[in-house]
C-alpha cells in the first residue's frame, strides 16, 4: 500500500501562542485511586488501584483483575464496548466489554509475527494501534484476524505516550509530536519542546509540559496555554471539553472555554 505523507515542519519557538485558554472551575470529586482513567458522559467512573480495573456508576462498582498478566500498564475506555487493557511486562492486552467481561485475549510473544508491544490505543471495531518497539513502527492492527493493515516508517527516537479515536492517532516521542489518520498515513509532525503526557478531547489534544497544560486544535500548530490554578497534576484527562485533573485524591472538574 502506497502511502502519501503530508508533513509540516515548524521552528519550535514559534509554534506557543501567547493566548490563554480559560478553565472554569465546576466540582471537586473524592476519589482514592492509584490512577483515574475517564469519566463518560453519564458520570460513570473508570480507575485502576491495586492493579484492579474498575468501573464505577451511580448504582455499582465493577472490577476486572488478571493477575496472571502482572501489572496494568495502560487502559483505554475511548469505546467502553470494547475496553482495552494493556499489560506490557507480559506482552498482552485484554479487550472488555461494558460489563468488563473478558471477549479477548491477545498474547503478542505467541503470535506470528513475534511483536514486542510497548504502546497501544483504541482504533475503530476490531482495530488497536500498536507500537513495536523492535521494529520502531506503529502498526494498525486487527486483533481479531491478526492482521496489520499499516506499518509507519520507522520512527527513530523514543515514545512517550500515545492517543486515538476512530479517525487518529497521535505519538509523542521525545522529538515531535507525530499525527496519523486511519490510513496510517502521517498528516503532521510537530516539534516536542518538553512534552511528556497528552489526552484526546474529540479531534484536538491537551499536552502536559511541567505542570502546565496545552491545548493543540485540530489542523492547527500552536500551543496555547489552559489557565488553571497551580495544583499539582498528577493524572488528567478530558470528556466533551471537561478537564478533570487529579489532585490530592480529588478530581478537579473545569469546563474548557475553546471558543
Amino acid at each position: 500500500m502506497k502511502l502519501s505523507y503530508f508533513i509540516f515542519l515548524f521552528i519550535p519557538f514559534s509554534i506557543f501562542s501567547q493566548e490563554t485558554i480559560e478553565a472554569n472551575f465546576i466540582e471537586e470529586i473524592n476519589l482514592k485511586a492509584e490512577t483515574p482513567i475517564s469519566i463518560d458522559g453519564f458520570k460513570t467512573m473508570y480507575y485502576i488501584n491495586n492493579n484492579v480495573f474498575y468501573k464505577k456508576d451511580a448504582i455499582k462498582t465493577t472490577s476486572y483483575n488478571n493477575l496472571q498478566l502482572g501489572n496494568i500498564a495502560s487502559a483505554n475506555t475511548f469505546n467502553t464496548l470494547k475496553i482495552n487493557l494493556f499489560y506490557k511486562d507480559f506482552n498482552s492486552a485484554v479487550i472488555l466489554d461494558n460489563r468488563l467481561a473478558e471477549i479477548f485475549k491477545i498474547e503478542f510473544s505467541s503470535l506470528q509475527p513475534y511483536r514486542s508491544v510497548s504502546h497501544i490505543s483504541t482504533g475503530y471495531d476490531t482495530i488497536l494501534w500498536l507500537f513495536n518497539q523492535d521494529t520502531q513502527q506503529l502498526e494498525v492492527y486487527d486483533y481479531k484476524y491478526n492482521s496489520t493493515k499499516v506499518k509507519t516508517l520507522p520512527i527513530k527516537s523514543n515514545v512517550l505516550d500515545m492517543t486515538s479515536n476512530y479517525n487518529y492517532c497521535w505519538l509523542l516521542t521525545t522529538n515531535n509530536l507525530l499525527i496519523y489518520n486511519y490510513f496510517g498515513t502521517l498528516i503532521s509532525k510537530i516539534p516536542n519542546d518538553g512534552f511528556t503526557s497528552m489526552a484526546v478531547s474529540g479531534e484536538n489534544i491537551i499536552l502536559k509540559k511541567d505542570n502546565t497544560l496545552f491545548y493543540l486544535k485540530k489542523e492547527t500548530t500552536e500551543f496555547i496555554p489552559i489557565k488553571i490554578p497551580n495544583l499539582l497534576i498528577n493524572r488528567f484527562f478530558v470528556t466533551n471539553e471537561t478537564l478533570y485533573i487529579y489532585h490530592n485524591e480529588t478530581l478537579q472538574k473545569y469546563q474548557l472555554k475553546t471558543n
